[in-house]
């Protein structure tokens, strides 16, 4: 199973200015200096050796999207971010435009969970199928919804794909892309599901829009057995502890400590941050993501769990 991350931001997309890149080229700059670097010298072993993700590269801009493959004929694709553009040309690029075969689950039906799919070229091509499969009886209400007047200029049905809508029923195990999915009812405003994904012996669970309370302290808390025993777990941790227990309570997303403490109970393998705060910049996400890892180290020290900051374009292989 292999899982690419086309986008991974909370809430809306993220831009990239002027003084984020001065920040950067001025961190790299010193950088250079500290180490005497000179003509000639090997700059691709430097900034491998001496810089940080966050200066050489970045988390990325755009919102959910993940795609799934399981070794099905299909493209499995987890909701419609603005991350859906970058997949949809890069399948046309590799693949060409008719043909495909898409198969799309939807968490939920808020807006940066969606806005990416008028963007998505195969869907204007005759000869691709794309079916929508999601536990909402809206999906294909609030795709019209979004691709009709005034707000977009090509209203929904003049798309040239053949697209069709499947109602998912919670915890009722279906087959999707050579893959076996399970998709479970999460605490999120609005409501909002997960998906277990199975094949080859492999398990991945997708679960972004969620807040867990209290109750998840509690031995027998649902969400651990939906996470039990995973190679990967992409899990929303928007915020800090304190800021998801305080401000940002019934918001409908969780935090990193929480996150943690989850994976470690149910035995998860990988821990993948994601649907970051839209305010924080690459340097804060960082810093997020060393102080999750150093939590994890004294959290049950005895259960292993890697940790890893999801970013656009990012490819797990389990």
């Amino acid at each position: 199973m292999k899982v690419t991350i086309w986008g991974c931001r909370g809430s809306l997309p993220v831009s990239t200015t002027a003084p984020i890149i001065r920040r950067k080229v001025a961190r790299a700059l010193r950088a250079a200096a500290r180490k005497n670097l000179g003509p000639g010298a090997d700059v691709d072993a430097f900034i491998d050796a001496e810089l940080p993700f966050s200066v050489w590269g970045s988390y990325g801009s755009n919102t959910c999207c993940v795609q799934v493959d399981g070794g099905g004929e299909s493209t499995v694709v987890v909701d419609c971010g603005s991350g859906l553009r970058d997949l949809g040309n890069a399948i046309l690029t590799t693949r060409g435009p008719s043909g495909g075969r898409y198969d799309f689950l939807m968490t939920h039906l808020h807006w940066d969970h969606l806005m990416g799919f008028p963007f998505f070229i195969p869907a204007y091509v005759p000869g691709n199928a794309i079916r929508f499969h999601g536990c909402h009886q809206a999906v294909e209400q609030a795709l019209r919804t979004q691709q009709s007047q005034p707000f977009f200029p090509v209203n929904f049905d003049d798309l040239g794909a053949d697209i069709g809508f499947n109602t998912l029923t919670p915890g009722r195990t279906v087959e999707i892309g050579g893959m076996a999915v399970t998709p479970f009812a999460q605490n999120h405003p609005g409501g909002s599901y997960g998906y277990r994904f199975e094949a080859g012996g492999k398990r991945f669970v997708m679960s972004t829009d969620s807040e867990h309370r209290e109750d998840a302290e509690s031995p027998g808390y649902p969400f651990l057995e939906h996470i039990r025993s995973a190679d990967l777990l992409i899990f929303d941790a928007q915020y800090t502890f304190h800021a998801a227990s305080t401000s940002k309570r019934d918001w409908g997303h969780s935090s990193n400590i929480v996150g943690v403490e989850l994976a470690k109970r149910a035995g998860v393998r990988t821990l993948c941050l994601f649907h970051q705060e839209p305010t924080l910049d690459d340097a804060s996400i960082e810093a997020f993501h060393d102080e999750t890892r150093r939590y994890a180290r004294l959290f049950m020290p005895e259960t292993p769990l890697d940790v890893l900051m999801a970013y656009d374009g990012m490819t797990i292989e389990l």
